[in-house]
């Protein structure tokens, strides 16, 4: 099945989604409320069209011989455009993140001052192939007042122009124009190039995907951008984790769902815990089929273990592989990810709350978990609705990004016709 590339043009695309935008900031929170609503039930009313045109995708990719990984994230089911359309009427009951006026002053000479949140105004999303991303960047961007201009990846253009199509019937009953949601509906990638250096028409840029994504975008872009990162996360199980707390922890982060970034890639364990419940270890791990890659303490001790080489420690793998290192104390844990992390998410599981303290003070990541799966990474587990994206980047936004970080502020000064 061929894929037939289209023109586009981009900066037409862009010009309008800024004069969108500007109708966008006027709107109140019931509107853009009722309007991500009507979103969500039309992507319910029209669950199997979208069905229908990602089975093209999924077509494509099993001719390609995608990995299972891959075509897991491609695909669609009803339960998962269900998923969308809930996730955008979570988004609808949040707090909207606009107008509030975060601190006001008066000063001697009576002018008043506001610092008021803003929307960021036109944002250019980049991404992979995640069709749930089209979704859920748009209702948080619609919900923050932002337009939004999507440009997802080639493997997934069927399935997202659909959805992209459904949203627009939908936004034709709202107070939202249409044209605040673009979608450029081409594989060809000087498209994207063009989104890197719009500046005049696209406050920010946020990359969802791959490193080799994010890097480009990172590398090339002159548009401010919002970087995600990619997950190798890591659970260290401590001399002093509970056994059964540990495994569940580790079974959990690993096998839930390994085609997704907060999914743990590596796990290091103090050599104590190692040499007293490797045997547990290796059973649980066989029990859900799970192919270890270790080092040298781990490929003597476990049968079946492969030896792990540079290559494993900075792995993501995606799938259900994971590497192990035994290691002699916290210290050491801690320097391996500092090597090798991606500042995605860690755990650690220890019954020791100053062991506890100390790995989470010196980790630098954007996430961290004491006694808990590292799968919480997420907007939508962590109370925000939806995710843009998970932030490991330290300036404007860290961590799952939901509607704040889509803002920005503006001082307002009231006066009486005060002069300097």
């Amino acid at each position: 099945m061929t894929l037939t590339i289209e023109k586009t043009d981009v900066k037409k695309q862009a010009m309008m989604a800024k004069k969108a935008a500007k109708t966008l900031s006027l709107l109140t929170t019931e509107q853009k409320n009722k309007a991500l609503h009507t979103l969500a039930d039309h992507l319910d009313a029209n669950y199997q069209t979208i069905l229908d045109e990602n089975e093209k995708d999924l077509q494509r990719g099993r001719e390609k011989g995608f990995e299972e990984a891959f075509m897991d994230r491609l695909s669609l089911s009803k339960e998962r455009v269900e998923d969308f359309a809930n996730g955008l009427r979570q988004v609808a009951d949040l707090e909207d993140p606009t107008g509030k006026v975060v601190s006001d002053w008066t000063l001697e000479n009576q002018l008043q001052v506001q610092k008021v949140t803003v929307p960021l105004g036109v944002i250019g999303m980049i991404y992979e192939a995640r069709p749930n991303v089209t979704v859920d960047a748009t209702g948080l961007a619609l919900k923050s007042g932002n337009a939004i201009v999507l440009k997802g990846g080639s493997n997934a253009i069927t399935s997202n122009k659909a959805i992209v199509d459904v949203m627009h019937d939908a936004l034709e009953q709202t107070d939202i124009p249409k044209e605040a949601v673009q979608f450029i509906n081409t594989t060809d990638r000087e498209a994207t190039n063009e989104l890197f250096t719009m500046k005049e028409h696209i406050d920010v840029l946020i990359p969802r995907g791959g490193g080799a994504l994010i890097n480009a975008v990172v590398n090339n872009a002159t548009v401010p951008v919002l970087e995600t990162g990619v997950g190798n996360c890591h659970i260290y199980i401590d001399k002093e984790a509970e056994v059964e707390k540990a495994l569940n922890i580790l079974i959990n982060a690993k096998t839930d769902r390994p085609a997704v970034c907060n999914a743990a890639e590596t796990v290091i364990i103090h050599e104590k815990w190692f040499n007293e419940h490797k045997d547990a270890l290796t059973e649980k791990l066989a029990g859900y089929n799970v192919s270890i890659h270790g080092d040298e303490k781990v490929t003597a001790a476990l049968d079946g273990a492969k030896p792990a080489g540079e290559e494993d420690w900075a792995n993501e793998y995606l799938s259900l592989d994971i590497a192990v290192k035994v290691v002699e104390n916290l210290d050491d844990a801690v320097d391996h990810i500092e090597q090798y992390g991606t500042k995605h998410s860690e755990a650690i599981v220890t019954e020791n709350a100053e062991t506890a303290k100390r790995f989470m003070t010196l980790v630098d990541a954007a996430a961290l978990y004491h006694n808990a799966s590292t799968r919480f990474t997420d907007g939508g587990a962590l109370g925000f609705g939806a995710e843009i994206g998970i932030s490991t980047q330290k300036l404007h936004a860290r961590g799952p990004m939901g509607l704040p970080a889509l803002t920005t502020v503006k001082y307002m000064m009231h006066g009486t016709g005060q002069i300097r």
